[in-house]
């Protein structure tokens, strides 16, 4: 390899001490407690183990497609327009309430004569529901648009292309994150299976818990500039 070809080379790839800063950015970021990591741990809770990480899974195929969305501009589009936000906004946290309710509903069905435990979403709906709550939520999309451009470097080749590997590796962590909280949820409602009566508490509170965020999600500003 010639001096050319080396210099080029090193042109077009990323600085390696940028690349730590942001995945340690991006890690901290990831544990830090946040709508998700609430999310997961009120699925787990309502509908067990299985559900959670399935409910993980989806929430980690939302976000990349905000990832996706992002690096083609469809983010930026979204969030210049008050109207398309609120609309996004308000579909979203439609949609996270409704599951709260549906939450609430059957864990008052649960404490009927009859079975301990309404039946189980199944995994297949969790990570449906998954992906829409976190495809469904601008905020995720004004995350990846405020945080990934600060580490992208010209230089180092196509934009796109860059801010789809970090975006990437934020995913990553966050289902990371997320899956951990999702075993650690389900050992508790395990722990909780031969009481009948804590686990009706726990998943009506999982079920208030989807409420508030889908409130909170409706309370949220389009991010200015």
């Amino acid at each position: 390899m010639d001096a050319t070809t080396a210099a080029l080379y090193r042109r077009r790839m990323p600085d390696l001490s940028n690349l730590v800063l942001y995945a340690a950015a991006a890690l901290l970021l990831a544990v830090t407690p946040g709508p998700g990591l609430f999310y997961v741990a009120a699925r787990t809770l309502a509908g067990g183990r299985a559900e959670g990480i399935a409910s993980s899974l989806g929430t980690g195929i939302g976000g990349m497609a905000h990832v996706l969305a992002g690096s083609l501009g469809v983010s930026a589009i979204v969030l210049a327009s008050a109207e398309l936000f609120a609309a996004l906004k308000l579909l979203g946290a439609a949609y996270l309430v409704w599951l709260g309710v549906r939450t609430l509903r059957d864990a008052r069905q649960a404490v009927l004569p009859g079975p301990a435990a309404a039946p189980a979403l199944g995994s297949c709906r969790a990570f449906r529901e998954g992906v829409l709550v976190e495809a469904l939520n601008p905020k995720t999309a004004a995350f990846f648009l405020a945080f990934v451009p600060q580490f992208l470097d010209p230089a180092a080749g196509p934009v796109a292309v860059q801010f789809v590997v970090l975006g990437f590796v934020s995913v990553a962590l966050n289902t990371l994150a997320d899956l951990g909280v999702a075993m650690a949820a389900g050992r508790l409602r395990q722990g909780a299976a031969a009481r009948p009566a804590l686990v009706r508490r726990l998943r009506m509170a999982s079920g208030g818990g989807m409420i508030a965020l889908g409130l909170g999600l409706a309370l949220a500003k389009r991010p200015a500039g």
